[in-house]
Order: C-alpha cells, then structure tokens, then sequence
C-alpha cells in the first residue's frame, strides 16, 4: 500500500480552513488502498499526528517520520496547505527536489495563480477578461484622487497573495480607501485594487479527472454579505446553487474561458477560480489551487453534482500524482 502524507496547516490565516480539508482527506481516502498520516506543518513545527493525537518529528532532509523504531517515507503527499507555504509554490518546489509526487500543481504555476496581479497579467493576451486594476507595493506613495480616478467607485481593496478573503474591503466612498489599504497591509505588501463588477459571481471548479481536463458544474454565489467574505465563505452567510440558474449558452461560455485558462498555466491537480459575469461575458477575479476540501466546501460541492465522491475526488488526485 501507498504512504500518503496528507499535508496541511500552513503558515497563514487560512490554517484553520487547511486543517479541516486536511482531517477530509484523511476520513474520506480509501484505507484499503492507501495508508494515510496527517502531516501538520507550521513555522514552528513539522509534526506527524497519529490518531492517538500523539506528534511525530518530521526530518525535513528527506521528509520522513520516525515512529517507535519505524521509519516512514512517502510515496506521495496530498497537498490540503491554503495559503503559503502549500499554495504559494514553496512546498511544490521542495517536493520537486526531493522527487516526491504531490497532488497540486507545480511549482510556477503555484506562485503564478497565488500572485493575483501576475495571473490576471499572463490571462489577459488570451483574451480572458479581467476588472480594471491599480497596483500598489508597501511605502508607494498614496494617491487617492488617482486611484479612485482609474478603478472608480465603489472598488474591491485586496492583499495581493492571501486568500479566504481576509483583508479584502469594499471601498464605496474615498475617505474609506486609505483605511482599506491598511487592513490589505496587514496581510501582504502588495494589493491590487479592482473595479467593481456588477453582476453574478460564480465559482468554476476545473480537475483533471482520470487524465482528461474536466470542468465541473459551476456554482453561483448569493452573498447575503456586501460580497462573498470569509464570513460568507464559511459562516454561513451566503447561499451557493450548484448547478448555477444560467443559460446553457453562458455555461457554455464560462466553461470555455476556465478551461482555456488551466491549460494554457499547463495546471495539474484541483482549481477553483472566481469570476464575475457582466453582460454575458466572464471576468476572471482570481485561481485557487488549493480550494477548500471540507464536505461544505464549493469544490466538493461541485464533484457530488457531477457524481463524484470525495473519495473518489481524492484517490483520482493521488493516481494521477503518482503517475507523473
């Protein structure tokens, strides 16, 4: 049997979220397939956790365990890290180097789609259509005036590398934006701040499915919040209708523009990405390629109305990572 490493935690406000599609993954795998162990990675620890909630060292120079006298290796890790290092490309390439499969993308691709500027840049020439953007590092000095001159109001302020919406605000009235970027400062040094688009929000699950690039069905969002914020993603606070009440015509559209997006970043494993549709056209917001894995999550959601478990989610993610 295969040693899964289920990684997950992480190093960013997400690690709540990761656990919980970490302790998914590992419910849901086949154990007569597989031999799972959770792996929890934070700053100040890398640990196996056993059932008995007993932790483990982890030797980071080949990732390995020592358990009593045993020594465990992996033949594959399922990446659950929202957020860096699991997110972001830094696990990827580490995994890379070591010469263990892992379930997500690679390594560029990670640093591409979590780095929301550079994604939406390299889209763009392919005709994927984005909101009109103002980009700002740490110590830019602030132009108001300018800003709000380019993006208008209201605008979306968001930290350029988090996710899970946190340090997102919308912005309606000027004297609101300097407050909104120093909330998006509290969790990157860069932001990009967005037009706001005015239309329906839906979120496009894309997985290579047994080999063949599949898109599941696409999930509209109806934020009962100003819009679709961590308390919307995860208390409750917004309603998500799988399959989405949209023509087959715009079905068909958006699941065109999400395909053509994960082929031309050569992606791997699970993406979840967000658009807005304005006027029948899609505009891409942002990618994930680490989506939520709880059973609530969008992305599993997604699978079931396409007829496949979580299991099944899972095991297809591990083969294909172990067929590379």
């Amino acid at each position: 049997m295969k040693n899964v490493a289920i990684i997950m935690g992480g190093y960013s406000s997400e690690y709540k979220i990761s656990l919980t599609s970490g302790n998914v993954v590992y419910t849901y795998l086949d154990k007569t397939k597989f031999s799972p162990y959770r792996i929890h990675l934070f700053k100040d620890k890398w640990v196996c956790v056993t059932d008995d909630e007993q932790e483990y060292p982890i030797n980071k120079n080949d990732f390995s365990v020592t358990i009593g006298t045993e020594k465990i290796t992996f033949d594959v890790v399922f990446n659950a890290i929202h957020g860096t290092p699991g997110e972001d490309g830094l696990m990827q390439a580490y995994f890379e180097l070591l010469g263990i499969p892992q379930t997500s993308c690679d390594y560029y691709q990670a640093a591409l789609t979590f780095n929301k500027r550079d994604l939406l840049s390299v889209l763009k020439p392919y005709g994927i259509k984005t909101a009109t953007s103002f980009y700002l590092n740490q110590g830019d000095v602030l132009h108001p005036n300018q800003i709000i001159e380019k993006v208008g109001l209201p605008c979306f302020v968001k930290p350029n590398k988090s996710g899970s919406s946190f340090g997102i605000s919308k912005v309606k009235t000027i004297e609101e934006l300097l407050p909104a970027i120093e909330t998006a400062y509290k969790e990157d040094n860069e932001i990009i701040i967005e037009s706001f688009l005015d239309g329906m929000e839906v979120s496009v699950g894309v997985i290579n499915y047994k080999g063949k690039i599949t898109v599941l069905p696409i999930t509209e969002i109806v934020s009962e919040n100003d819009f679709f914020d961590y308390e919307a993603k995860y208390l409750g606070k917004s309603s998500e209708i799988t399959p989405a009440r949209i023509s087959e015509d715009l079905r068909l559209k958006i699941e065109t523009v999400a395909k053509r997006a994960y082929e031309v970043l050569k992606m791997k494993g699970f993406t979840r990405s967000e658009f807005i549709i304005v006027d029948g056209e899609p505009h891409m917001l942002e990618m994930n390629t680490i989506p939520g894995l709880t059973t609530e999550s969008i992305l599993p959601q997604q699978a079931r109305e396409a007829g496949i478990s979580l299991a099944d989610l899972f095991e297809n993610a591990i083969e294909l990572a172990l067929a590379k």
